[in-house]
Order: structure tokens, then C-alpha cells, then sequence
């Protein structure tokens, strides 16, 4: 298993003790995910941490019309998890499933906790990493949805054209809240 780009990311929010990324890389093991596979499913524990190599996933909900409706997506080099499922220990609400086939380094929640509580730094990276993301990064996607119209969110998602080359129209349409029809619309504006 080659860590160096898992720990080398881990190591941008906090750098990790050489003991501590041993004792962390002893309960992580690389999986492969195919496309369409969930990594969880919403009403299962959240059992694992993701750090996602190669391939891309996406983190959903399902609404009353049994619609798939994206939250986020994750491509390589990133952290995944049901963060809210793992800290308030209920089932989670979400699912990840894979949107093409995927490697990643997947370590246990119940192990990865009891290392929090042994390893100051890697504590430190964790709070760093959850303070970035699940709070400067989501405060602005938040707001996003509240102020900023269909149109706007999408020519912003438009912007990453690596992330957006990635994804499906119904994809696309889900995660901005809108019909696919909505979609082609926009889509018609801008062209």
C-alpha cells in the first residue's frame, strides 16, 4: 500500500510524529470500490474513515420520490466519512457510494478514535482538518444555497471543470437542486 499521498495530505493540516503515522498506517488497509458500490449505506454505522485515492464518490441522500440528492463530492486526495453519523453514534443519513471505481485507505472508526485520545498530533490534525472543511469550506456552500441562484451555483461548479467533466447531468442537477430539465435550460443560457 502506498501511503505517501495519504499521509503527505494528513500532513498539510498537522504534521504527524513518525510514531504516530505508524501507529495510524497499522489500522489502515486499501480497498477498491467499483463503480456504483456503496462504501456506506445511509441507516448502517458508520464503520470507516476514507481517504480517497484514485476515483470518485459522492455523498447522498435519498428524498420521498426515492431521488437521489447529492450533497458533495469527493475526488482524489480526499478525507470521507459520515462525520455527523461517527460523532453523534447513530446510523448515518447518507450514503457514499462510488461514481467510478475507486482505491482507498480505509481505517476503522473505533480504532481511529482510541488513536485521537493516545496521539496529540494526530488529534491536532483532525481538528484541523474538520475545521476547515466542515466549517470555513461548508459555511460558503451553505450560504451558496440560501442566496445564490440555480444558475450561479452551476456556473461555480462549472469553474472545476475536472470535478464537473467527472459528473452526470442528473448528478449535476441533484447536487444544485434542480430538475434535469432545469438543467438543460441553464445550460442553453450559458451557451
Amino acid at each position: 500500500m502506498n501511503v505517501l499521498e495519504f499521509l503527505q495530505q494528513i500532513n498539510q493540516y498537522y504534521p504527524l510524529s513518525d510514531e504516530t503515522a505508524g501507529a495510524l498506517l497499522e489500522i489502515c488497509t486499501e480497498e477498491i470500490y467499483r463503480k456504483n458500490e456503496h462504501l456506506l449505506e445511509a441507516g448502517n454505522m458508520a464503520r470507516y474513515y476514507y481517504f480517497i485515492k484514485s476515483g470518485l464518490v459522492g455523498y447522498y441522500t435519498v428524498d420521498e420520490a426515492g431521488d437521489s440528492i447529492y450533497k458533495i463530492f469527493f475526488e482524489e486526495n480526499s478525507f470521507v466519512a459520515s462525520t455527523a453519523a461517527i460523532i453523534k453514534n447513530e446510523p448515518s443519513e447518507f450514503s457514499i457510494i462510488a461514481l467510478e471505481d475507486c482505491t482507498v485507505i480505509q481505517y476503522p472508526v473505533k480504532a481511529y478514535r482510541e488513536l485521537l485520545e493516545k496521539h496529540p498530533d494526530l488529534a491536532l490534525f483532525h481538528i484541523h482538518y474538520l475545521e476547515k472543511n466542515w466549517v470555513v469550506k461548508k459555511e460558503p456552500l451553505e450560504v451558496s444555497l440560501k442566496y445564490e441562484t440555480a444558475k450561479q451555483r452551476y456556473v461555480f461548479l462549472l469553474e472545476n471543470r475536472s470535478l464537473y467533466n467527472r459528473l452526470k447531468q442528473n448528478q449535476i442537477a441533484s447536487y444544485l437542486g434542480i430538475t434535469p430539465t432545469q438543467l438543460s435550460r441553464i445550460r442553453k443560457e450559458l451557451s
